[in-house]
């Protein structure tokens, strides 16, 4: 997860231009969440998700440890912590958490602590980098800890407590595009601002379609949806 001094920060500003992409995502987020649930942003970064969830009139609320991006969220006006704990037990309707596991050593126990704030038949949406093969400079320079298979991520949910609804493949024409980065682009990490629109506005809504045939099989992320039983 971001921490203090966190890397990463001019990428996730240049990532704001994937307006295709980050359209996606709260689309991904809506699609599990109703208007009168309580929501929490676990990793909300500089609140690119949980802001525009909030102006659509749904109640969220955030955990981020970055300092500097807990700031930005809080002059946005929502409520943040910078810690978990703060949230309490069985509280929480929905927790989406958007390229963040990634980053935390033990993944296992944050799920675990995650699913502990969801209300009985509360759902929990996690969203991840796939592929260890697709491990770039850009993972190392954001801190990523590791990439995630589709049937790894689900073991480790299901390990945690949560019955898993649905696990699939996102993003496949993404899976050679950052192959391509692997191979061509930044050593440092850094990536292009323009070479992120391009593939916004013309590879990623064709390669969503193309997700209906590939799910299960290839993508650069994974999507997973869970859910707390009784």
């Amino acid at each position: 997860m971001t921490s203090p001094g966190y890397t990463g920060t001019d990428n996730l500003e240049v990532m704001r231009e994937a307006v295709n992409y980050n359209r996606a995502l709260l689309d991904l987020v809506k699609a599990h969440a109703r208007k009168s649930d309580r929501l929490l942003d676990f990793g909300a970064g500089t609140g690119t998700f949980a802001i525009a969830l909030a102006k659509e009139g749904y109640a969220v609320e955030c955990v981020e440890p970055d300092p500097a991006q807990r700031a930005a969220i809080k002059g946005a006006g929502l409520r943040v912590h910078g810690d978990l704990a703060a949230i309490p037990a069985a509280s929480v309707d929905c927790v989406y958490t958007l390229n963040v596991l990634e980053h935390i050593e033990d993944d296992l126990a944050t799920i675990r602590a995650l699913g502990e704030r969801l209300v009985r038949g509360g759902r929990l949406v996690v969203y991840v980098p796939a592929f260890q093969v697709l491990y770039t400079s850009m993972d190392r320079k954001v801190g990523h800890v590791r990439r995630y298979r589709r049937t790894d991520l689900r073991a480790k949910v299901e390990t945690a407590g949560l019955a898993v609804l649905s696990s699939e493949y996102v993003d496949s024409l993404g899976f050679a595009a950052t192959l391509a980065f692997r191979a061509f682009g930044s050593k440092s990490g850094d990536i292009d601002r323009d070479a992120v629109r391009a593939y916004d506005r013309f590879a990623f809504p064709l390669s969503r379609r193309l997700d209906r045939a590939l799910n299960r099989v290839v993508g650069k992320n994974v999507l997973l949806v869970a859910q707390r039983n009784g």
